[in-house]
């Protein structure tokens, strides 16, 4: 097939999807997830972005792109990359760190505290408040936004909070408090 039948811009893939993240909201981070922001950012550009753009080079030069798999894998990382690293500056530059450390009213729940509390079946869970990008349930860290933190935030030791799920209205009992 003739060369001018081909398709050889990047276009054909999905279009770049908008930013999930609200500008509206506050970045807020910990240190711990600031320097996390930025090892990622670093990482990207000085590491993977050029084993990525070698890769594409050695595979233009092999010759027709429209059917070199090492080329469009390559191209389409590249966006991949890319559309990352400027989600990571504008998450950087409009970051505010706050460090839980320096928290003055130490009684009550603010971001970057490590929050014990007890659910109404009597189990006891253990979260900390961290930022948006911070958040990995997985490792109890949950987000500042999320429904559980703005449900204990500005709480004490000993007062209960209600927290709306979709299964209707539960209480939580907070038992500690770190920072």
């Amino acid at each position: 097939m003739s060369k001018a039948f081909t398709k050889e811009t990047d276009s054909d893939d999905e279009p770049e999807k908008p930013e999930i993240i609200s500008a509206s909201i506050k970045n807020y981070v910990t240190p711990f997830g600031f320097a996390e922001l930025q090892n990622e950012l670093r990482h990207l550009v000085s590491d993977e972005r050029p084993k990525v753009v070698e890769t594409v080079r050695w595979a233009a030069g092999n010759g027709d792109r429209s059917e070199n798999g090492d080329y469009i894998y390559g191209k389409r990382r590249l966006r991949e990359i890319d559309r990352r690293v400027r989600y990571l500056i504008k998450r950087i530059d409009h970051a505010e760190v706050v460090d839980p450390t320096r928290q003055k009213n130490l009684t009550k729940i603010f971001f970057g505290a490590t929050v014990t509390y007890a659910q109404e079946d009597g189990t006891n869970r253990t979260v900390k408040i961290v930022g948006i990008d911070e958040a990995d349930v997985n490792k109890n860290k949950i987000s500042w936004t999320s429904p559980v933190a703005k449900a204990l935030l500005k709480s004490e030791v000993g007062d209960v909070v209600t927290l709306t799920t979709p299964g209707g209205k539960e209480t939580l009992k907070i038992l500690t408090i770190t920072y």
